[in-house]
């Protein structure tokens, strides 16, 4: 027997069925049951009478039927496929330094400081609560190395009603004095992580369930792990079938010193593979500078690419050709990727992607000996939307899960108004049909047109949500208060 029907919604929605089509559903009827799951979906449904057949064969009242304006409309929630939860604090600082630069003076100083649980506390709830409120109901977190801190991360995505990937980070080399670990901490207080994560659902009888948050084996990157750490950490993610992330081909002089570390291996991309840490629940960040011999090898092991263009142009690394990616069959999604990128908005990624992908349009008739492909020369509405939504759901292998509006997934959504008070869309009736509120809410939209953000059917977040920021004012004053004397980012004597 079909499980009971909590929430109705009656309006346009607009989803992916693949990287080039945006399907556009209007007058269209959507229940979701009780756990969460789309239960149905009846398209063109154009009169009273029809809506109330179908209703009543759900046993579901008329009047608690969400009925959309005639300029709002549904669409999946943004996943958020790279971005670092303990930099928050630094986003919109620090853009006057290339990669291993910005580490050292901004990034290390401000990360070490979770080494106290009651910062975490103050910056993390934070930063959750912003993402949710822009329309992430997927995040892919790096943490710290620090344990507790991430535990408490992890705990509070689960609280807030986010999907999310949470890693503890790994570092035992090449790292500044306060902020490393041994090789023999770094393995067992990663495993107790794992642990920890995956008891979360337990402690609650949700084991059966889709769980909501995920532990992800997290090495920073190869320039700070040794051979003998990724090794184990390959072996973490066989034993307990965990998800891997990292970073990949970021910047020049990390590829550089990469080689220079690791000169018996011919590329970056084959240092992870020699270590057992390329597979298909793999995701590296960035993918910016990788030879065709690394496209294939990414390609032959199913791993996915975070294209972060916030970052990528903040800290000027480079810029992805995600056309090429694509074209090879490469899975790719979008990343915030904080605070090497300044935003913590996916609609921003998604504006600074179509930007790049003109960009090596513009300045390349050519990559790797290969002419563009002409019939393409940038990213389209419907292959950003695709790679905010759907691109990510791959990436985090949750693609039969969420992503869109198919029966039987999980109903992760929006509910974008265009009219919303202060809007910055600006609708023109003689102009504007849905298509085009649409691309102006992606171009020019932002948190204030979110009304409603649901996670799993439950709504986590909105403008119409009383109290989901409740105490944030609080936490902004006592983290101004802490940052005066502990924070060592803030510290001119660190």
């Amino acid at each position: 027997m079909p499980n009971k029907i909590s929430k109705v919604f009656y309006g346009t929605l607009i989803h992916s069925l693949s990287l080039t089509n945006l399907e556009i559903l209007h007058n269209t009827l959507l229940g979701i049951d009780i756990s969460g799951k789309i239960a149905f979906l009846e398209k063109n449904v154009l009169d009273e009478k029809t809506l109330n057949d179908i209703i009543s064969q759900w046993e579901f009242p008329e009047q608690e039927v969400i009925k959309l304006s005639k300029r709002q409309f549904l669409m999946p929630g943004f996943v958020d496929t790279h971005t670092h939860a303990p930099q928050y604090p630094n986003a919109g600082t620090g853009m006057d330094l290339p990669l291993l630069d910005w580490l050292n003076k901004y990034t290390f100083p401000l990360e070490q400081s979770y080494s106290s649980l009651s910062f975490a506390e103050k910056v993390y709830p934070i930063v959750v609560n912003n993402l949710l409120r822009s329309g992430t109901t997927t995040a892919v977190y790096f943490a710290t190395i620090h344990l507790e801190s991430s535990k408490y991360l992890a705990r509070l995505v689960k609280e807030k009603g986010q999907r999310g990937f949470i890693g503890k980070v790994n570092m035992d080399r090449n790292s500044p004095d306060n902020y490393i670990e041994s090789l023999d901490n770094s393995v067992k207080s990663t495993e107790e992580f794992i642990k920890y994560v995956l008891n979360l659902e337990k402690e609650e009888g949700k084991e059966n369930e889709t769980r909501l948050v995920y532990p992800i084996i997290t090495p920073r990157f190869a320039i700070s792990c040794t051979s003998q750490l990724m090794d184990s950490l390959g072996l973490l993610a066989k034993k307990y079938d965990m998800p891997i992330q990292s970073h990949l081909s970021e910047n020049i002089s990390e590829i550089k010193f990469i080689s220079e570390l690791f000169p018996h291996l011919p590329d970056y991309t084959t240092v992870y593979d020699h270590h057992g840490l390329l597979n298909e629940r793999t995701i590296m960040a960035h993918g910016i500078h990788l030879s065709s011999k690394e496209l294939k090898l990414i390609k032959e092991r199913n791993i996915g690419i975070s294209h972060c263009p916030t970052s990528n142009f903040a800290i000027c690394s480079g810029i992805c050709n995600v056309r090429q990616l694509l074209d090879e069959g490469i899975k790719v999604g979008l990343g915030t990727d904080l605070s090497g990128g300044y935003s913590k908005s996916i609609l921003n990624a998604i504006r600074n992607a179509n930007i790049a992908s003109r960009v090596v349009f513009m300045t390349s008739s050519k990559v790797d000996d290969k002419p563009l492909n002409k019939s393409s020369p940038h990213l389209t509405l419907p292959e950003l939307t695709y790679l905010a939504t759907m691109g990510g759901a791959e990436l985090v292998n949750l693609d039969k899960i969420v992503g869109n509006f198919l029966i039987g997934k999980e109903f992760d959504a929006l509910l974008i108004d265009p009219d919303a008070y202060k809007s910055p869309l600006d609708i023109f009736d003689d102009l504007d049909d849905v298509e085009r509120i649409f691309e102006k809410f992606i171009f020019l939209g932002d948190e204030r047109n979110l009304k409603s953000v649901y996670v799993k059917g439950k709504k986590v977040s909105g403008t119409d949500l009383k109290g989901v920021n409740l105490h944030e004012r609080e936490l902004l004053k006592n983290l101004s208060k802490l940052d005066s004397g502990n924070c060592h980012v803030c510290n001119s004597n660190s």
